[in-house]
């Protein structure tokens, strides 16, 4: 996708609030990947990503940037904790399995665009065989109505959704189920390790129409697709467009004269190194380089601070960038302005049990400086506090929508705010709806 910087900034504007310093740098740091592309090869082999670092309280959007940016231009995405991993030589996670974590991500993304480029044809062949099973349960039903008529019947119910509903039996695929080789490792199924040596297992499954429709032409689809054309995609994709988002890095940052039974926290650092630097990792679907994966490091550094990294390491994060602490004025515009914004998320949900809530000016202001003040006077969870606060503020009438027959309109003024919250916030231990 060649959207501009500024274009690449405006779309995660609808998504998040401030914090533009990290927008600016994730926006060119795509854009670079569009100039890259369209370069000779001689000269994109040249050109590697500029990785960043992100420095910010959590809460504050990092997460947030690096997966809409991810979702905006439909690249393989994966967000892993730095603390998963350990040194080589322990028992764990090795920092490779991000990269193979990547493929199968990358092959999944790949799948599913295949897959919904044949779904229309899929359908049509999951419909006829749906229609035979139809016609068959209700042959009782068919008297002397002809044959062809009788399915033509039965066809036109099924696509007006008349049989949506009825429990069929069908035959679908027994697909084997996966098994953790190492602990806290990536489950792998025996399917896919020995890819069409074994023969796929037939099983009698009973379920809705509903289910089976859609059962069925995912079948049908995946026969239609390549799956090593898919694979050799998939593998393009995670190589050039790849984006490893390494979260709590500021865990493994520490100094060198730290000591403890942890297991070496530089030593995963220098694990990692290699990788961020550019090398080539095996995974099922073959060779992997790493040269060109955007990776985009975040820690908190309270406690430790970027230069507590091993310099080499520091050396392949060029760019650093430090995110703002929430005030009332972000939390205000997270309230209402995202399209995912937090009052419309409530808002919603309520709806299904008949309540209309319906928040006035004042009652905004007066939740978002309490959120402020919590997280000033507490720790600073962020934009997280705003769903500890809405929690509190809406408990109880959460609690009773239930038993609402017809629609119902609650208004939060600041009066209802202050009534909730004024006393709670200072007396009530918030932290049980912290997720």
């Amino acid at each position: 996708m060649d959207l501009t910087p500024r274009e690449i900034v405006n779309e995660l504007d609808k998504y998040i609030i401030g914090q533009s310093e990290a927008k600016k740098a994730v926006a060119v740091a795509l854009r670079n990947r569009y100039r890259r592309s369209m370069l000779s090869p001689e000269v994109m082999d040249e050109i590697t990503p500029k990785n960043i670092i992100m420095k910010g309280p959590t809460g504050v959007g990092k997460t947030e940037i690096a997966r809409r940016l991810a979702k905006l231009v439909k690249a393989p995405f994966i967000k892993v904790e730095a603390t998963k991993y350990t040194e080589v030589g322990y028992v764990g996670r090795d920092v490779e399995s991000m990269i193979r974590d990547l493929v199968e991500c990358s092959v999944r993304l790949v799948k599913e665009e295949r897959m919904q480029s044949v779904n229309e044809k899929a359908k049509k062949i999951a419909d006829e065989k749906l229609v035979g099973v139809l016609a068959e349960v209700r042959r009782a039903d068919k008297g002397d109505t002809p044959e062809d008529v009788f399915k033509k019947n039965v066809a036109e119910g099924l696509q007006k959704g008349y049989y949506d509903n009825e429990v069929i039996e069908i035959d679908v695929a027994d697909e084997p189920k996966p098994m953790e080789l190492v602990p806290g490792g990536a489950e792998i199924s025996i399917g896919s390790i020995f890819g069409g040596m074994l023969p796929k297992k037939r099983k009698k499954k009973r379920m809705s129409v509903r289910e089976a429709r859609k059962t069925l032409t995912e079948e049908e689809a995946e026969k239609m697709i390549d799956n090593d054309s898919v694979n050799a995609e998939a593998v393009r994709r995670a190589e050039n467009d790849g984006i490893i988002f390494i979260d709590e890095i500021d865990k493994i940052a520490g100094r060198a004269n730290q000591s403890g039974a942890d297991v070496s926290r530089e030593g995963v650092q220098r694990d990692i190194l290699p990788i961020v630097e550019g090398c080539t990792v095996q995974t099922k679907y073959g060779l992997v380089k790493t040269d060109y994966i955007l990776f985009i490091a975040a820690g908190a550094f309270h406690v430790s601070k970027v230069s507590d990294m091993i310099p080499e390491l520091q050396g392949r994060f060029p760019v650093l960038v430090e995110l703002d602490s929430l005030k009332k004025e972000d939390f205000v515009k997270i309230l209402t302005t995202p399209k995912n914004a937090v009052t419309m998320q409530y808002k919603t949900i309520l709806e299904v049990d008949n309540i209309s809530l319906k928040f006035t000016d004042d009652a905004i202001e007066e939740i978002a400086a309490v959120a402020e003040e919590q997280n000033l006077t507490s720790e600073d969870i962020g934009a997280r506090r705003l769903h500890t606060v809405m929690e509190t503020l809406l408990e109880d009438v959460s609690f009773n929508a239930g038993n609402v027959p017809v629609m119902t309109e609650v208004v939060i003024d600041k009066n209802f705010v202050i009534d909730k919250l004024g006393v709670r916030t200072k007396e009530k231990d918030l932290k049980k709806y912290i997720l």
